[in-house]
């Protein structure tokens, strides 16, 4: 196991060097002008002068290679560097955000994965049933929209139409104190919303591996031992039909991502998703190399993740093989 994930960290080392060096290769072929962006209006009426002073300030007026070479070097020694567009250092940026992206990313996977599994288990069990149907119907539709579509259904039916949940943002109008109670309320919609959008695979991927684990010969032996179905079911066919789906938990990581900037942004979330928008359009060098390269880590990890479990559920799988 060891052996395995010092592979996987001497190989994101690279990963990490070409992912950071395309991020500034992409800032810097866009039409977008990063000076114009830190100035806002004032920009408009400044002296190409003092845009030349603000572009050396910033560092946007060195190549393309120093520019990536200066940041690399200070990153590696911990200074991130400063935003342009929040006008604070960087690791303030991620500090102040990033708890409430993994707080809402966390949430959102522990309820694809909890309900995806049990409904795949109950579908599996019943094959062909009603609730097989319905629930397969659902995970195909639900596997073509966007989360952004269901984020603002979601909003319109029960923050609008009921009013039974607050519409955005994480605490009440008009609020100072931020409280566990308040954060919870406001956490429901996104984190539902965004947990459904990843069900669908996780249903599928246990519906599928237990029902062909049913057909396997260990369970068929379980039953004639005159074991009861719930004990056949879970102690089984779950163990063995899941080990597919554990492949699947890292590789859904780069989707949770993507779905996690969509719902941020519908939900007002005060997580990265705002600070990666903004970085992107302000061309915003070094917050936007930080939060790609924290993105290209959580892929990763989440791909290591994967492994360690399929290793740990499935001992014929060697670590260091």
């Amino acid at each position: 196991m060891v052996r395995m994930a010092g592979r996987r960290i001497l190989f994101a080392a690279p990963v990490l060097l070409v992912v950071t060096f395309g991020v500034f290769a992409v800032a810097a072929a866009s039409p977008f002008d990063p000076v114009k962006a830190y100035a806002g209006n004032a920009g408009l009426t400044a002296s190409q002068e003092n845009l030349d002073q603000l572009r050396a300030n910033l560092g946007v007026d060195q190549p393309l290679v120093a520019r990536w070479w200066n940041w690399l070097t200070s990153a590696l020694g911990g200074d991130l560097g400063d935003s342009g567009v929040m006008r604070q250092p960087v690791t303030d940026v991620i500090g102040e955000r990033l708890g409430w992206s993994v707080l809402l990313a966390v949430t959102a996977f522990l309820v694809a994965i909890l309900l995806g599994t049990s409904l795949g288990v109950l579908a599996a069990r019943r094959q062909g049933g009603w609730l097989d149907r319905a629930a397969s119907s659902a995970a195909y539709t639900l596997e073509a929209a966007p989360a952004f579509w269901l984020g603002l259904l979601a909003m319109w039916l029960f923050a609008l139409k009921l009013g039974v949940l607050p519409a955005g943002g994480l605490t009440d109008t008009g609020s100072d104190v931020i409280t566990f109670g308040q954060v919870a309320s406001h956490l429901v919609l996104p984190a539902a919303v965004l947990g459904i959008s990843q069900l669908p695979w996780f249903f599928l991927y246990v519906r599928q591996g237990v029902a062909d684990a049913l057909e396997q010969d260990p369970v068929r032996g379980a039953r004639a031992r005159g074991l009861n179905e719930r004990t056949v079911l879970l102690g089984h066919a779950l163990r063995s039909g899941m080990l597919p789906t554990l492949t699947l938990v890292g590789s859904r990581v780069p989707e949770l991502i993507t779905g996690a900037l969509l719902v941020e942004t519908v939900f007002s979330w005060p997580g990265i998703a705002a600070a990666t928008v903004q970085a992107a359009t302000a061309v915003d060098f070094p917050l936007l190399a930080a939060l790609t390269v924290l993105a290209t880590l959580a892929v990763l990890a989440g791909n290591l993740l994967s492994d360690l479990l399929y290793g740990l559920a499935d001992p014929r799988v060697g670590f260091d093989g």
